[in-house]
Formats: C-alpha cells, structure tokens, sequence
C-alpha cells in the first residue's frame, strides 16, 4: 500500500467500523467531512478487512521490508575481532585501521569507517570521543621527495631490570619511511652520528636533516656546534631545528613514538639493548611495509610512498676545517666562574660534584678534576663535555634543596633530589 495522509485514530475507527450497507455517496460525504481523500478511505477500509480493525486503528510502518546497508551480526563479531588482534599486536586499532585490515584480508562486506566506529561503541570496546578538528583543517607541510628532508630524534625507554636506554629513530617527511634506528645507553653525539650513518648506508644521503635543539643533536641555538652538525656538514648536509619549545616540528617523529612504543608494550621485557634493537627493528618493517599510513595519500605504507617517488638528489660535500682536539665545542668561558651567553665552565670536584646556584648537584667521581661545560635554562642545567656529549640534565631544585644526586644512592645528605625528577 501506498503511503497515506495522517489521519485521526476515531476517523481510522470509523473507517474500520464501516457498514458494508451504507447508502450510495456516504463515502464521499464521509471523506469531504473529514478532509481525507477517497483513496486514503479504500485504503484503511482494505487494511481493517485483511489485518483486522485493530491494525488500522495506526498508520502502516514505513520501514522498508528489507534494508540491504544493514550489516549482519556475523559482520560486526568479525571487524570485533579484527579490532581485538590488532590491539592485542601491539598496532593501530581505531575504525580505519580496522577498514584497511578487513580489505587486506579480503573479508566481504567491509562495513564503512563510520559504521565501524559505531559497531565498536555499540560493543562497549571503544569509548565516544570528543569531536576533534578534522584532518583537512591541519597545514601540513610535507617536502616534495625521499631524501628531500630526515627527522631525527631521540625518546627515553625502560628495558628490564628498571634501565633506562635512549631509542634513536630517522624517518623521512616525504614518505614516513624509517630509515634507520638505534637502541643506545643514552642521548650522545656518537650514538646519534652512529644511526645517521646507518641510515646512509642504506639509502644515500639527505638533503636535510631536522632534529631538536638538543646538546646531542643539534645545539646550534644555543652557540655551540655539535659534533653531529658537523659530521652531516662535511656530507653537505643542512642541519636545521625546530623552535624551542615547539615540539610539534617534529610532530611526524612524535607520531612515530607514540605507535612505536604501543607495539613495544605488547612483546616480551627486553632484556638487554641487543632485544630491544631487534624488537625496533621488527616493528619498522611492520610499520613501513605492511601498517597503512592514514597521513599518506589513499592510505599506502611508507614503503610504497618512498618506491612512487624519485629520491631527492645527493648534497655535495663540503669541506669543513676539522677541530683541533683541544678545542671545546661551546665557546670557553673563563674559569673563574664567570657566565658567557648562559654557558659556565666548572671543574668537577674530587667528591664528583659541581655547585651552581648555591645547590650542589652531582655528576660522576669518574670525571672528577675534568672541566665541563654547564648551560642555564629556565627549567634545567645541563652538563656537557668539551667535545659536545650530554653528560647529565638536572632540573632546577625547588627553594631550601641544596644536593641533587645523580640518581644513584648515596646515603643521606639531608634534602636529596634525582637528576630530572
């Protein structure tokens, strides 16, 4: 039956309720009373003999007999499923990365991204978040190549026993590809030139290389030229920063973090660094060849973004004049203490501190008697060697603390701090 105008419950009653006798031309009295058209009348008249009077007491539902886009029960366990593996593996599980893995798989009906969201929330397994800015208002700014432009940096990680290690990762803007990474025992030059030339090696050389203002890194800002800076100078390299303070420069690099160590949470403990670089070293193949980047174009791993383009052409070295072995890498204050540009040079003492700000911190009684070099910040004091390694970074302590360890027990010396607590 056709669709019918709305018509009052005691009118459908009467209509229900009618005489099959009823005199020639009471229908058409009857409907021009009432202002519904004759069909309506035949049409509720038809509904009360076939289904009862009852059943035209209400207007028919208009829900369709059958409805081809919903998805079947069967449909919803499987992209349940799907979204439980990847989350168990250690991988993206939001709606789109559940999307692309159903395709991969070849599983059919995959239902939309947005019925996926809703399936998951109907499950109980995803929470409702709140609506975010969506991805066409973001600016991106992605360089034209492979090789155009690296990112490195460097993030803290607990292996067994409670260690902490620094992990090392390079990934190239253009297309997301890791290019090379390392587990090390902490945030030095040696270790981040060591990843630089691994990722060399292995695929030519930069144009660019982006890195915070780190002491390891690149401490260009602060007047000091790292010796990282200089290795990729002679290779003719530009070295550039983000802004201090501004951690989002390097926001393809923090993404890159955050995925890493959601998969490092699902395997076994490492227990030693040798574990954890074959455990990074697994995850940037899953991640550049088999995980759908939703930055990229269509969805496609790194590997394809890097394959689709040609590298970006090889700077031409250029000749740096090499350091001399006694000469710092900060410009040297004297040692009286005095302070140039927020650098002071300090001797470490035979008890291995140093004092500033009327707060002894302490360094290490292996480098006792050695001359370092310390950089006042508003939030921390770091110290570094001549040759430009990051020793230690201590916070600044609160008002009435007078020592700051180094982390390692000491006994009591009355109000004690660890180095960035």
């Amino acid at each position: 039956m056709s669709r019918v105008e709305p018509v009052d419950p005691r009118v459908r009653l009467a209509i229900a309720q009618w005489p099959p006798d009823a005199p020639r031309g009471a229908v058409t009295t009857f409907c021009a009373e009432h202002s519904i058209s004759r069909k309506t009348f035949y049409a509720i008249r038809k509904r009360a003999l076939v289904d009862g009077q009852a059943a035209a007491l209400e207007p028919r539902s208009r829900r369709p007999k059958s409805s081809p886009s919903t998805i079947a029960d069967e449909v919803k366990q499987q992209a349940v499923a799907v979204r439980a593996a990847l989350e168990s593996s250690g991988l993206d599980h939001g709606p789109i990365s559940v999307h692309d893995k159903m395709q991969a798989l070849g599983m059919t009906p995959v239902p939309s991204i947005a019925a996926l969201a809703r399936i998951f929330r109907a499950s109980g397994v995803a929470r409702a978040e709140p609506r975010k800015k969506p991805r066409a208002a973001y600016r991106r700014f992605v360089y034209p190549a492979p090789n155009a432009c690296w990112q490195l940096d460097a993030t803290e990680y607990v292996i067994a026993g409670g260690r902490k290690c620094v992990i090392f990762q390079l990934i190239d803007d253009h297309s997301r590809y890791a290019v090379a990474s390392h587990a090390a025992t902490g945030e030095t030059s040696r270790d981040a030139i060591r990843v630089v030339k691994k990722a060399i090696k292995r695929h030519g050389v930069p144009q660019r290389l982006l890195s915070d203002n780190g002491m390891a890194l690149n401490p260009s800002r602060r007047g000091i030229v790292g010796q990282l800076v200089e290795y990729v100078t002679r290779l003719g390299v530009e070295p550039i920063t983000g802004k201090p303070y501004k951690p989002t420069t390097q926001g393809k690099n923090e993404r890159f973090h955050q995925t890493l160590f959601r998969w490092l949470d699902k395997q076994p403990f490492a227990a030693n660094l040798r574990e954890l670089q074959t455990q990074i070293d697994a995850f940037d193949h899953i991640y550049n060849t088999e995980r759908p980047h939703q930055a990229l174009p269509g969805r496609i791993t790194p590997q394809a973004a890097w394959d689709a383009t040609p590298k970006a052409e090889p700077p031409r070295p250029k000749p740096v004049p090499p350091r001399k072995r006694d000469d710092p890498a900060p410009p040297a204050p004297s040692r009286n203490g005095r302070v140039l540009d927020g650098i002071r040079v300090a001797t470490i003492r035979p008890n291995g501190s140093i004092r500033a700000r009327s707060v002894n911190f302490h360094i290490s009684h292996a480098l006792r008697g050695q001359d370092v070099f310390l950089i006042y910040e508003t939030a921390t004091l770091t110290v570094f060697n001549d040759r430009g390694t990051l020793i230690i970074e201590h916070n600044w302590p609160p008002p009435g603390v007078k020592y700051v360890g180094n982390g390692k027990s000491r006994g009591s010396r009355g109000r004690e701090l660890s180095p960035m607590s």
